[in-house]
């Protein structure tokens, strides 16, 4: 088994919250070393991750001085490139 597909049967034990930690630090690992994602379309689990987060986002009631969240796709946008 390569050292990809071990990370990736780990990957599938995690509690959901846990596995999206621990994409986020594989992303970050990405960042840090440079490495470039390939110029594709996104792929449809991470397309599928997505919807499945912004959904979560619009059950999601927070005081915002009662102004509604102006654009849910660019603030998930936004905190995944760190921003």
């Amino acid at each position: 088994m390569t050292l990809s597909e071990t990370i990736y049967q780990h990957s599938l034990r995690l509690p959901e919250q846990a596995a999206r930690e621990a994409l986020d630090f594989i992303e970050f690992l990405e960042q840090r070393y440079g490495v470039a994602e390939p110029a594709t379309a996104p792929t449809p689990t991470r397309d599928i991750s997505r919807q499945q987060a912004l959904a979560h986002l619009a059950n999601i009631r927070i005081d915002w001085g009662g102004q509604p969240i102006p654009d849910r796709d660019a603030l998930y946008d936004d905190d995944r490139a760190g921003g």
